[in-house]
């Protein structure tokens, strides 16, 4: 990311739907860091330099006594987001600081990326010759582990094998999985601040009121008491690290230290609790936190190189804001997710529907996710599909399509979105989203055993949708927040490639059947082209007037899996006329309103002819981002005209954006 770019807002901790905090301003000590349903999930950092506490991250008083005045703060003079790490650099009293932000999200490593850690680095350097004194205080408080502030905690400090100094807190209640739905913190489970056991740093757990004295009289409190619980509310507990450097000259000194949060169950499916994947062989929380502390440098050098093929790729395949873009959601994209095992072992990967209706596993969410995951690691698309097979084939599920979700996260026990309702339903959506996803892992893994496995309900939504895909029927798809339509030509597009796409597996497996389906989609191809056409562009409705449109982001699948249903004279055209409606912050998602679908318009993007071409599509994406007055993890449902969000944050969708990497290398392999 470049410094000119400015994050709505900064991933600082991103581990899954409930361990994850961000940093929603200008620079990190403007205000109190917060989980990404905004909510205060409060950090501090300060530096005592010379006996002179100066502060570089969040806000030592209270939110209720915002007039109490702040220690003065440091500089900060950079701010870098990469893929897996976000650096703050930060200046004064003649000292340079930098502070680190890594989690290990490694997409190719399942152990490392499933592993509830985040690591965070400061190291310190004299900028003026002089020697200087340094100590770093680094806390996180009780807000982590519960829901609202009234619950209560308590907490316990422990060593770990001799090599590391624990503390953890958590609610008293420790209600596991029973709290379901959106805008919800976890309040079960324990947070934990881990340091390496050293004489310079040293741990103690107070409150927010000793963290005010500690700041005019340098020293640390002493512990509060673990056998007396208190509401999070009442003087709000916190768990401190003082990191003494010694005398600081020219060479940088480094220490670091792990937040982590231990879940204990993560998941309820189908009526039984799983947990993070990381515990399938037996390892302990006490292991993970050792292994991570001893592959702390390993890990660094993974992650930084990472962070460089990661930059380097984007910048090729779609210019600097495209970077900057990828950049900043790579790591929203997997923590809006949570990793674990079934019985059997296998990978099962939830996203929770953030600030939309909190549904697990919804398709229609992971459909426009997994170009990321395809870039690196098909078997995570596997693991989200695996609970919608499941579902389907289970007698609770009534209808002959694909569901919508499997419950309401954390507990998969079954599909909410409405009620059940038919008319709630997105049978043509649901149906192509599986075949199109089922025929992706197919193409990027280079195995048929994932498809054969699940063949008895993908055959079953390829006839559905040859039987009620060309002109569907007024329901949902997956942009229902703009309502019902009936004959969507850009739904249509996805039954179609859903029949070419089950059509391509059948021909991977050796099934003559393939070459029907095939055909059928072809003459389906022909027909859409001749319903949709409104001269220099193509309809929203088959039925609506030819000043209509829409963005038709489906078309994507043509060429990616080389199905060639359309001519190419299609996507041409479509991106042709979309110049003539983009707006100040992009493109719109159709004739209806002024409002657009981030993730959708990187798809049109990326169908380009050329890379100037999508450049210029995104360009306006990369302007909100930086302009919006929206701090919160990146929407991608906002007005094109205005920048205002209109909903949803912190989605997983935003693996969407990673679209042009896959039809960079697809075109690269076409060579």
């Amino acid at each position: 990311m470049t410094t000119k770019f400015r994050p709505p807002s900064v991933p600082l901790v991103t581990v899954d739907p409930y361990f994850s905090v961000w940093s929603a301003a200008d620079h990190l000590y403007d205000d109190h860091t917060r989980h990404w349903t905004n909510k205060i999930q409060g950090m501090v950092g300060l530096a005592i330099i010379d006996g002179m506490p100066r502060r570089f991250m969040g806000r030592v008083g209270l939110q209720e006594s915002p007039e109490q005045p702040e220690p003065e703060a440091l500089q900060q003079t950079d701010l870098t987001v990469a893929p897996v790490t976000t650096r703050y650099t930060f200046q004064g009293e003649g000292i340079e600081l930098q502070v680190k932000f890594t989690t290990p999200l490694l997409l190719d490593d399942l152990e490392l990326l499933s592993r509830p850690v985040t690591y965070v680095t400061v190291q310190v350097r004299s900028m003026d010759g002089r020697e200087h004194h340094v100590k770093i205080y680094f806390d996180v408080t009780g807000e982590w582990c519960v829901h609202t502030p009234e619950q209560q905690v308590t907490w316990e400090h422990r060593v770990i094998d001799g090599q590391l100094n624990m503390m953890s807190m958590g609610t008293v209640e420790q209600p596991i999985l029973q709290r379901a739905g959106d805008d919800t913190r976890i309040d079960w489970g324990y947070m934990v601040l881990a340091v390496p056991r050293t004489e310079r740093i040293q741990t103690v757990i107070h409150s927010v009121t000793s963290r005010e004295s500690y700041v005019g009289t340098g020293q640390l409190p002493s512990e509060d008491d673990p056998q007396k619980p208190r509401a999070v509310s009442d003087h709000i507990p916190v768990m401190a690290a003082e990191i003494d450097l010694g005398p600081v000259r020219e060479e940088w000194i480094s220490e670091y230290l792990m937040l982590a949060y231990d879940d204990i169950h993560a998941i309820e499916y189908f009526n039984r609790p799983l947990d993070a994947y990381w515990k399938r062989n037996g390892l302990t929380f006490h292991d993970i936190l050792l292994q991570s502390a001893a592959q702390y440098e390993d890990i660094m050098q993974l992650c930084e190189s990472f962070n460089r093929e990661l930059m380097a790729e984007s910048l090729a395949a779609g210019g600097e804001q495209y970077r900057d873009i990828l950049a900043l959601t790579y790591r929203q994209a997997i923590a809006a997710h949570k990793l674990v095992a079934d019985e059997a072992g296998h990978v099962l990967f939830f996203s929770k529907e953030n600030f939309s209706n909190g549904c697990i596993a919804t398709v229609d969410v992971s459909y426009p996710s997994i170009p990321l995951f395809l870039r690196y690691n098909p078997e995570l698309v596997k693991g989200m599909m695996r609970p919608i097979y499941k579902y389907a084939m289970s007698p609770d599920w009534p209808f002959d399509f694909a569901p919508h979700d499997v419950g309401t996260y954390p507990k998969a026990n079954g599909q909410v979105y409405g009620e059940n309702k038919l008319e709630y339903q997105m049978p043509i959506e649901e149906c192509g989203n599986m075949l199109l996803m089922a025929a992706a892992v197919f193409k990027y893994e280079e195995s048929t055993d994932f498809a054969r496995e699940h063949w008895e309900p993908l055959t079953a939504w390829a006839g559905y949708l040859l039987q009620h895909g060309l002109d569907p029927e007024n329901q949902l798809c997956t942009d229902d927040f703009a309502g019902h339509l009936a004959h969507n030509a850009n739904l249509s597009i996805k039954a179609i490639l859903g029949i070419a796409a089950y059509s391509y597996m059948c021909d991977q497996l050796g099934l003559e059947e393939g070459a029907s389906y095939l055909a059928a989609a072809r003459n389906m191809a022909n027909e859409w082209i001749s319903m949709a056409d409104a001269g220099d562009h193509y309809k929203l409705t088959f039925d609506s007037a030819n000043d209509s449109w829409s963005m038709k982001y489906n078309l994507v699948w043509d060429r990616l899996l080389e199905l060639n249903l359309f001519p190419k004279e299609v996507a041409a055209q479509e991106l042709e006329y979309y110049k003539q409606k983009q707006n100040r912050y992009g493109l719109p998602l159709d004739s209806r309103d002024t409002y657009t679908k981030a993730d959708w318009l990187v798809w049109c993007a990326s169908m380009s002819a050329t890379q100037s071409q999508f450049e210029a599509m995104i360009a306006p994406l990369w302007d909100f981002m930086n302009e919006t007055s929206a701090r919160v993890p990146v929407t991608d449902w906002y007005d094109t005209i205005s920048g205002k969000q209109m909903n949803f944050q912190n989605r997983s969708v935003v693996g969407g954006f990673f679209i042009q990497l896959l039809m960079s290398r697809s075109e690269l392999n076409s060579r």
